[in-house]
């Protein structure tokens, strides 16, 4: 059981300043070989930023970096771990650990080593959105295969797609206080640390919609 309780903007505002800095520093690391947007996702574009008070783990980011025609000139691999070395430039500066790479993002943290507790991290993903045949929005991730040591484009499950729709359905209906509600609830009982803030997301807004009727 833990104890998540939201943060102000006023609060994470700061930080989130030192993360663009940060992240517009990395761009310029990387602009000799490719170019890259960005843009926060999940809790922190809606405002929804968390911490547990009664942990040693403080709040945390999102945000998708989205490269610009880097596919056809280097591997996942490459793209990765240029983007990774980058940050490693740079987030030190800001007093960031080096970047962790895991599964599905990039991580760094901010840590006070003299009480072991994490402070705020950002979770970076490496993505691709881009039109299919037929002309439907997708996106493919950079995925790491830590006991192979592969990285490989992935595309994101179904439910990926049906997030924005579900966010506007619930907005329109009257439901986002029901869930901010909700996602509060999960985070304080999740017990499996591999399962990232967007993620929890996720499973609140389809929960909400099945609940209210937006699949019937």
């Amino acid at each position: 059981m833990h104890n998540f309780k939201y943060v102000s903007k006023k609060q994470f505002s700061p930080v989130k300043k030192d993360l663009i800095q940060i992240i517009n520093s990395v761009q310029d690391q990387v602009r000799k070989n490719f170019t890259f947007q960005f843009y926060f996702v999940g809790s922190a574009e809606r405002n929804m930023v968390t911490y547990d008070v009664g942990s040693n783990v403080g709040y945390d980011f999102d945000v998708n970096i989205q490269v610009n025609d880097a596919e056809n000139k280097f591997s996942a691999k490459e793209i990765k771990t240029k983007i990774r070395m980058a940050f490693d430039q740079v987030v030190t500066y800001f007093g960031y650990d080096y970047g962790e790479d895991s599964t599905r993002v990039i991580t760094i943290k901010v840590k006070d080593k003299y009480k072991s507790r994490i402070l705020h991290s950002c979770d970076f993903a490496i993505v691709n959105d881009y039109i299919d045949y037929h002309g439907n929005e997708r996106q493919e991730y950079i995925h790491y295969n830590k006991r192979h040591n592969r990285y490989s484009w992935q595309e994101q499950p179904k439910g990926f797609y049906l997030l924005e729709e579900e966010t506007e359905w619930i907005k329109d209906c009257g439901y986002w206080q029901n869930m901010r509600d909700l996602y509060l609830y999960k985070k304080n009982h999740n017990n499996n640390q591999y399962k990232h803030s967007r993620s929890i997301y996720a499973e609140t807004i389809h929960e909400i919609c099945q609940k209210h009727g937006y699949y019937e």
